[in-house]
């Protein structure tokens, strides 16, 4: 195979991340807390000696959209809703992660959980602790939580120091090289945020993707028919 052909099979292979993504996309569009993604491609050029340099195409990077979704009211004592930057700090057995979704219980310890197990924690890194029989429980926008009029804990909100260290690892969980507190959010206590993916939007980018890699298909199969026609016409 040519240069021109492994150029189009790189193009390929990141077509094919992109349309998983999309794909996962999709999929989520009614997970509250939900983050698209994107594929970002990059371009590796190599020297081929003295003739022209070959260029691939590499679609190995990752976008997460970080923009404001709706937000639904559930009405729910222990749904927290974000409004700006920001996301709450959940402690899982893989380390500590970031999520916006905010949906969270009680556990019999009376620690505030995520339906997986995982413990909310507070703006200094402590589990989010509300005593059993507390009584009504009230959120103020700044995160701070109390019951009968005597503050319980204050919820942290987190964003990644470096944005482009956000990775996606699991369902609405991020994992980032180093946090740091966010100033100017807000808080809402009985509402959930949506997913922020458009479905027009990215069903409409699954057809141009599909497109691109047929296009990219139909190259690859001239490709292959010119160089069987160049065998055969040598090996006569």
């Amino acid at each position: 195979m040519d240069a021109a052909g492994y150029t189009t099979l790189t193009r390929q292979a990141g077509l094919m991340r992109e349309m998983t993504v999309i794909a996962h996309n999709i999929a989520n569009l009614s997970t509250a807390g939900f983050r698209r993604e994107g594929v970002v491609f990059s371009e590796y050029v190599q020297r081929t000696g003295d003739g022209p340099s070959l260029s691939m195409a590499y679609g190995n990077g990752r976008a997460v959209d970080l923009s404001q979704a709706g937000l639904s009211h559930t009405g729910g004592t222990f749904d927290f809703a974000i409004q700006g930057d920001g996301f709450f700090l959940i402690e899982t057995p893989e380390g500590e992660r970031l999520t916006r979704a905010g949906s969270f219980t009680p556990s019999a310890e009376g620690e505030l959980v995520t339906p997986d197990g995982n413990r909310l924690l507070d703006e200094g890194g402590a589990p989010v602790f509300v005593p059993p029989g507390a009584g009504e429980v009230a959120m103020a926008e700044d995160g701070t939580l109390s019951a009968g009029g005597a503050a319980l804990a204050r919820i942290g909100l987190w964003q990644a120091t470096d944005p482009t260290s956000l990775r996606h690892q699991a369902g609405t969980l991020f994992s980032a090289d180093g946090i740091e507190p966010v100033a100017g959010a807000t808080l809402k206590q009985g509402f959930l945020e949506d997913s922020n993916v458009e479905p027009v939007s990215e069903i409409a980018r699954m057809i141009s993707v599909q497109r691109a890699y047929e296009f990219g298909q139909s190259f690859l199969d001239r490709e292959d028919a010119r160089l069987r026609g160049v065998i055969e016409t040598l090996g006569r």
